[in-house]
């Protein structure tokens, strides 16, 4: 690559890359160092409207005999920094013209660019406005991918993705959870979307704690102001992490594999009805112990408040609740959510204790206001409240808490009673 066509490269004009590309029927091809070129599209789903709502856009690359290329060896080719804008503005020209003469138009076109590639030059990517122009497809149907990994010039991108933005596009960060992954490039570059890597998934798919984390990302996200892609989805049961994960947008071989039959593609359904469906069957199986316990802890409940109103001790209203296998501690609230008196502790909590949250341990006079039992209970008196199993700050253990808000005296109390989420034995799988 010679020093004069990298300053032309600097300063991208169209010109350079249009006698590169060759139109073949209804889509287009592009050569690069021998290769042949095509573009090959993977369709992203909505969970919620259960149908396509964009579509990745993937290089495809064949020799002269028409054989796969793999990616990875396409992209190894170039030698020099010149050389590597080329080969991604060259993409970025194939894709937007294959995709411009889709009947498809509607949904969005997602396309990668490196951080290396959008902060080379000084005209922050003008390339890409002027390729827009002329092909007249909308910028507000792109989608402009920064994969996640170091830079360089961080203002330098920072820069770039503002420009982007002002063309009316919209942006979005790939493969975040893996490698460099932080959330201050998120509250850098604000994108609109942000793609999820599939190791999250992966792990998700294997461990539980993963799952919970999983979910957890996804709430962050969405309270950044960024709507969130899960790619990856290879199985049903991944599908359905990813339902209940809470994402917005779904992408991988369970749905559809990426093919350059372009047009085939916008024909592309999925069930999501099925889909949604079992996951409402699931939900509901999901929250059956949780009822159960609810039921099966309303008398307990109910005698050590009536033991309260009739002036017994907490140690002796609560005998029934602490002898119960399940059941881990005790403690009142009052009506500013601070503790009175200090936890009863049953003797499965006692031989749950870890010594090494020893300070944790003493909660009297701990204000619990923050914690959404807590506040329901308030709310809603005389109405027996279960959480979700949550860590549990008292000793860092996974539990759940049963909360019951009454009147004594005049004055609104909540007894609280927390169930060890994982308890030895005995368990509560009884119920």
């Amino acid at each position: 690559m010679s020093r004069s066509l990298s300053e032309k490269l600097t300063a991208p004009e169209l010109d350079l890359l249009s006698p590169m590309l060759s139109q073949e029927g209804d889509t287009w091809t592009a050569s690069f160092q021998g290769l042949t070129l095509r573009t090959a599209l993977q369709p992203i789903y909505s969970i919620s409207h259960k149908r396509i709502v964009g579509y990745e856009a993937l290089i495809r690359a064949f020799d002269n005999d028409n054989s796969a290329v793999l990616p990875l060896h396409l992209f190894q080719l170039p030698s020099s920094n010149a050389e590597n804008l080329l080969l991604d503005r060259l993409c970025r020209y194939l894709h937007i013209r294959n995709y411009s003469g889709l009947e498809d138009q509607l949904n969005w076109l997602f396309l990668n660019v490196s951080p290396q590639a959008v902060t080379s030059g000084s005209q922050a990517d003008s390339f890409f406005g002027q390729l827009l122009r002329q092909t007249g497809l909308p910028p507000h149907r792109i989608v402009m991918e920064i994969v996640e990994q170091p830079t360089d010039d961080a203002e330098k991108l920072k820069e770039t993705v503002a420009y982007y933005k002002k063309l009316g596009c919209l942006t979005a960060i790939d493969d975040f959870g893996a490698g460099h992954s932080n959330f201050e490039r998120i509250w850098n570059l604000s994108p609109d979307i942000v793609k999820l890597d599939r190791t999250l998934l992966t792990r998700a798919t294997e461990d539980n704690k993963a799952r919970q984390i999983l979910n957890g990302i996804v709430s962050l996200l969405h309270q950044s102001g960024c709507l969130v892609l899960l790619e990856g989805v290879e199985t049903r049961d991944q599908a359905m992490i990813a339902i209940d994960a809470g994402v917005d947008f779904v992408q991988g071989f369970f749905f559809r594999r990426p093919s350059i039959d372009l047009e085939a593609l916008t024909r592309t359904p999925a069930n999501f009805d099925e889909l949604l469906d079992e996951y409402k069957t699931r939900n509901q199986v999901t929250l059956d112990p949780t009822r159960q316990l609810v039921g099966f802890f309303s008398g307990f409940f109910k005698d050590a408040i009536d033991r309260l109103g009739s002036g017994s001790s907490m140690d002796h209203a609560c005998v029934k609740l602490l002898n119960h296998p399940a059941v881990s501690r005790c403690y009142l609230v009052n009506d500013r959510g601070v503790q009175i008196e200090d936890t009863l502790v049953s003797e499965l909590g006692v031989r749950s204790r870890d010594p090494r949250f020893k300070p944790l341990e003493s909660t009297s006079s701990a204000d619990w206001f923050r914690q959404q039992y807590l506040r329901q209970a308030l709310a809603q008196p005389e109405s027996l409240h279960i959480t979700a199993p949550y860590l549990c700050v008292t000793g860092a253990y996974m539990c759940v808490t049963l909360s019951l808000g009454y009147y004594q005296e005049g004055e609104l109390r909540v007894l609280c009673c927390d169930i060890l989420a994982n308890p030895p034995e005995p368990s509560i799988s009884q119920y």
